[in-house]
């Protein structure tokens, strides 16, 4: 039976986030988001920054950014990539502010940014009806009338395969051999994926091994539009990629695009 909260492992995941994300989604929904958030009259905010992947982008396209985490191990490396942003003409960029904050309880005050982004899934690390009740309440809260919200799902997640002790990745990571074993599986009835990570770096007698785990709720696309309309928005679109093809269930990306009314 899975236990915690949506953000348990992520601490633990951190020093490994952006090797992985390297090899597998890369930097395919970075021009999406840094074309959206390029036409907000005002800051942005967004959601499970994580280590900056998205964030540091955006900022260098001169986008008025916050970002928050319920990570501190993930702010950690964001922070860091934010200091070694280099400041050309002025006005191109500002640094970005990064804030640990659980995204069920946004500390900002009402209408304070004009658009929000929740990339990559985040959403599906709410794992009860009442997690994502409060992060939904929460964006139309902080977002002014008119403003954006933006929302990525990952929609493969419910239908992966299950199996035991997989070797998923191999590479190496600060000049140490890093692998990673996985295993899935899955409680449809409560729409969860569960991943637990085994990542070994280093080999024989000085390799260290780190485990933890990851879960994700998705729900299908209808039931999340009915949670986005009731929650005060509009649905302005849904898309099935990065490219603006119309979505269809077949779809490798969801993204759902909305106005606070």
């Amino acid at each position: 039976m899975p236990h915690g909260e949506g953000w348990s492992g992520w601490d633990q995941y951190a020093p490994f986030y952006d090797w992985e994300n390297a090899q597998t989604l890369g930097r395919r929904d970075i021009s999406f988001w840094r074309r959206l958030a390029s036409r907000a009259a005002g800051p942005v905010l967004e959601l499970g920054c994580g280590t900056g992947r998205v964030s540091m982008p955006l900022v260098r396209a001169g986008v008025r950014l916050v970002g928050v985490d319920r990570s501190a191990a993930m702010l950690e490396r964001a922070a860091a990539r934010a200091g070694r942003l280099k400041r050309p003409a002025r006005g191109v960029h500002r640094r970005p502010g990064f804030v640990r904050a659980d995204i069920r309880a946004l500390p900002f005050g009402a209408a304070g940014f004009s658009m929000v982004l929740a990339p990559y899934g985040i959403l599906q690390s709410l794992l009860r009806d009442r997690d994502l009740s409060a992060t939904l309440d929460a964006v139309a809260r902080v977002l002014s009338p008119g403003g954006v919200f933006g929302i990525d799902l990952v929609p493969d997640v419910p239908h992966w395969g299950e199996y035991r002790n997989r070797t998923q990745l191999k590479g190496r990571l600060g000049g140490r051999r890093v692998t990673l074993i996985e295993s899935v599986r899955q409680e449809r009835r409560r729409h969860l994926t569960i991943f637990e990570q085994r990542y070994i770096q280093g080999t024989g007698a000085a390799a260290t091994e780190h485990r933890f785990e990851l879960q994700f709720r998705t729900l299908p696309m209808r039931q999340m539009i009915r949670r986005v309309e009731k929650a005060g928005f509009a649905i302005d679109v849904v898309l099935g990629d990065y490219r603006g093809r119309a979505w269809d269930e077949r779809a490798d990306v969801w993204i759902i695009l909305a106005t606070r009314i």
